[in-house]
């Protein structure tokens, strides 16, 4: 069994982490060798995973149910399923919850769950998955951060552009409001002639 406690910490708001992580498409994205396929009617899903074990490379597929609890920003996937050769077997079950980081517009994610291998590829995805759960957090976490600041991201460059919009002002202001005031109020003075008329 391979056991996983994992806590990473976010720089964006737990709601914007939550939007992300809630989301499977989203958590697919992040995570290298990953691919979502089809949706069932009962809400679970199918996807694939593609894990290297030293100079092995394993491709798993998967059926994964998953359940939100929004209010509490806290979910638990459940996934079962096999190697593409279907020789080995697993069961994965885990929790994750949204929390309020160090500090204001912070996060955190922990992340428990055990994994239960059975078949032929037992002992080696046993024996390296210590080092593939590392591998996989540090790259699931940087891409994590990376999508949650995305939008914030393009919205502070959108803010700071405009606030960095230079107004005119001095005389090129003052000749403008002239040009403004010249051009207006004779088209009301004209419209009202043309309606005395």
């Amino acid at each position: 069994m391979i056991s996983i406690t994992e806590e990473i910490a976010v720089p964006s708001p737990p709601a914007r982490v939550w939007e992300v992580i809630s989301n499977p498409t989203e958590v697919v994205s992040c995570i290298s060798g990953a691919e979502l396929g089809a949706a069932h009617d009962d809400g679970s899903f199918d996807g694939t995973l593609v894990v290297k074990f030293g100079a092995v490379r394993v491709k798993f597929a998967a059926r994964v149910t998953l359940e939100l609890t929004e209010d509490q920003l806290e979910g638990r996937l459940s996934a079962r399923g096999r190697d593409g050769q279907r020789a080995t077997r697993f069961t994965a079950e885990a929790t994750f919850r949204v929390m309020q980081g160090d500090g204001p517009g912070k996060a955190r994610v922990a992340v428990t769950g055990e994994i239960t291998i059975n078949g032929k590829l037992a002992s080696l995805v046993e024996s390296g998955a210590g080092a593939v759960v590392a591998r996989m957090t540090k790259e699931f976490s940087e891409q994590l951060v990376q999508l949650c600041a995305g939008q914030a991201a393009v919205e502070a460059d959108t803010a700071a552009a405009i606030a960095e919009t230079p107004r005119p002002t001095g005389l090129f202001a003052r000749l403008r409001a002239w040009w403004m005031r010249r051009f207006t109020h004779p088209r009301k003075a004209g419209n009202a002639h043309a309606q005395a008329e």
